[in-house]
């Protein structure tokens, strides 16, 4: 039950019992009607922008629109108090059994009670960590990973048909230099000494496991070999052993993929599906044979002072075209990503969305240049870009992984601090914005550690049941019963604001689906734990207010359905954010 969705339908009927807009309802913009919680909640339950839009099309004063619109809305016996404040918000305080049907929809529903239709089925493809197979994952890839996973978690929830989908980078010069890295390990582990590692190599002891299976399989043989004849099964080898390294980071931070898309694929037959593609956009009018001036600044890999094949994409919002086919007959990186993109759209998603580390800002101009001329412009694209992460310790700078060789690996933090405590943090703010995890903060006990607060909060729910379980021995808590308790029952302003809070949760699911922001979800699940726990705090000086009266069963039933909405809630929502909901907290 969405509250601020009811009530926008009612305000839509009772806007047009208003002579004034009835009259000229055809030439009105309704979609900028908003309701919403009042920034300031002693201000009332909801507030309406509705005169303020509507004012200057009809030629009225707004605080005028907004008096004749109050006038309307009297009618509904929902609704307890009207006002209208400044230029011509209006102010809505909503009934005491109003509330307390919301609050029996919220215990019926129970973790269903934030699950919204907005997406009505539609395709969705979010494509998140995607890093090369080269090594383990680093903390920068762990916060796209949280970001990703958790907004593909909300998107389903709010009606979409979501595909959570990993793009393996396996072709290309890095997985050449990923098999001489592998190679020279193999080299060590049948006892040659090898030194230092070379400039270029991947140096992390993380392909010393490698080299050994190598050695394992092939003994020395592969060393009778020239590298044009032992790369293919060392590479194949090498990304395989990266591949399960990569799953099994993910698995620790429990990010799930439905789909591990390789970009080899592309590359088979003689490179058919990239061949396809260029073929349709030449077909299009997109594709032509060229030069580029030399760029301003850094030089690209790609750009060559001699004619190519090129993608016009300045045609389609880029800044400059873009080179498919080099001089030499070679394909380049941006071909096999049009290729990719034509995949997806092949496979029905009208919407995709990636999930980019800040390096990638450059990308984002030529991917929806892409988009809009393999697909005609009927896919959306997406964009999102994760800030860089800095790791302190008591507010010092953490900067190398002994396992790595020179940066911090996701496992290296997801097993010193936990996977909930990652995860909630690293969703913790805004993902365009710079974060700091601080491995003290995140594991302290209190309230400036928001996945401690929050899970505290949920324990605190669980508790208190059994609290009164253990009161009334043979207490009965199915929904319809705790229903049937909160109606007449939970009517204290204290109560009746902390139903207002959980009555947010729908619309944040739906404005963090829209917005793709998972980090207002997690903001909301703390905010209402600050109310419970507020709440709570309460009962010690206000007995009404306390959850549990062993004198009377049927008032403690009433204050349990309000326990067991907030906990099924911040049950959802912690689910949702890919964390654990804890019965206890030890």
């Amino acid at each position: 039950m969405n509250l601020f969705t009811d009530f926008e339908q009612r305000l839509n009927e009772q806007l047009l019992s208003v002579p004034a807009i009835a009259e000229k309802r055809e030439d009105l913009d309704f979609t900028r009607i908003v309701v919403e919680p009042p920034r300031d909640p002693s201000h009332g339950d909801i507030a309406v922008n509705a005169a303020l839009v509507l004012s200057k099309p009809l030629g009225m004063k707004p605080r005028d629109l907004a008096g004749e619109i109050v006038q309307a809305l009297e009618r509904d016996e929902d609704i307890a108090e009207l006002s209208v404040a400044g230029p011509g918000f209006i102010n809505i305080r909503l009934s005491v059994s109003y509330w307390q049907r919301l609050l029996s929809a919220a215990i019926r529903e129970g973790e269903d009670f934030g699950r919204s239709a907005i997406g009505k089925g539609s395709k969705i493809n979010v494509e998140y960590v995607s890093a090369n197979p080269t090594g383990p994952m680093h903390v920068g890839h762990c916060r796209g990973a949280v970001v990703g996973d958790t907004l593909a978690n909300v998107l389903d929830y709010a009606g979409y048909e979501v595909i959570k989908e990993y793009y393996i980078n396996d072709a290309g010069a890095q997985i050449d230099v990923l098999a001489r890295s592998a190679f020279l390990r193999y080299r060590e582990a049948l006892g040659e000494e090898i030194g230092a590692i070379p400039a270029g190599f991947y140096p992390g002891d993380y392909l010393m496991p490698v080299g050994e299976a190598l050695k394992e399989e092939f003994g020395p043989s592969l060393l009778e070999l020239s590298e044009d004849k032992w790369m293919p099964p060392v590479k194949e080898r090498a990304i395989t052993a990266m591949m399960a390294m990569i799953r099994a980071d993910l698995e620790a931070l429990n990010v799930k993929h439905d789909v591990f898309f390789s970009e080899r694929v592309l590359h088979e037959d003689d490179a058919q599906r990239i061949r396809t593609t260029i073929n349709d956009l030449t077909f299009k009018g997109h594709v032509y044979k060229g030069t580029l001036p030399p760029p301003k600044g850094q030089v690209p890999e790609d750009w060559e002072d001699r004619e190519q094949t090129l993608f016009r994409s300045t045609e389609v919002g880029d800044d400059i075209d873009r080179p498919l086919i080099k001089s030499d007959g070679s394909y380049t990186y941006f071909a096999a990503d049009v290729a990719y993109f034509k995949d997806k759209f092949d496979r029905g998603f009208n919407e995709m969305i990636y999930v980019l580390g800040a390096d990638h800002g450059g990308y984002i101009k030529r991917l929806d240049a892409l988009a809009k001329a393999v697909s005609d412009g009927e896919a959306k694209l997406t964009v999102l870009l994760c800030q860089l992460v800095k790791l302190l310790r008591d507010g010092q700078e953490v900067k190398m992984s002994k396992r790595a060789g020179d940066f911090i690996t996701l496992r290296d933090v997801v097993d010193e601090v936990g996977r909930d405590s990652v995860r909630f943090m690293m969703l913790y703010r805004k993902s365009s914005e710079p974060l700091d995890f601080d491995f003290a903060k995140v594991t302290e006990q209190s309230k400036d550690n928001p996945v401690f607060y929050v899970q505290y909060a949920h324990a605190r729910c669980m508790s208190v049941i059994r609290q009164a379980q253990d009161v009334f021995g043979d207490l009965d808590l199915d929904s319809k019963i705790l229903e049937d308790a909160v109606k007449g029952a939970i009517e204290d302003p204290d109560e009746l604001r902390l139903i207002a809070k959980l009555s947010e949760y729908p619309r944040v699911i739906e404005s963090a689906a829209l917005a793709h922001e998972p980090h207002r979800l997690v903001f909301y699940l703390y905010d209402l734990a600050s109310h419970f726990h507020a709440h709570w705090n309460k009962g010690k000086e206000k007995p009404q207010l306390r959850f549990i009266n062993a004198e009377d069963r049927q008032s403690t039933l009433a204050k349990l359905g309000l326990v067991c909405a907030v906990g099924a809630v911040l049950r959802s929502g912690l689910k949702l954010a890919g964390t654990d909901a804890p019965d206890e907290m030890r």
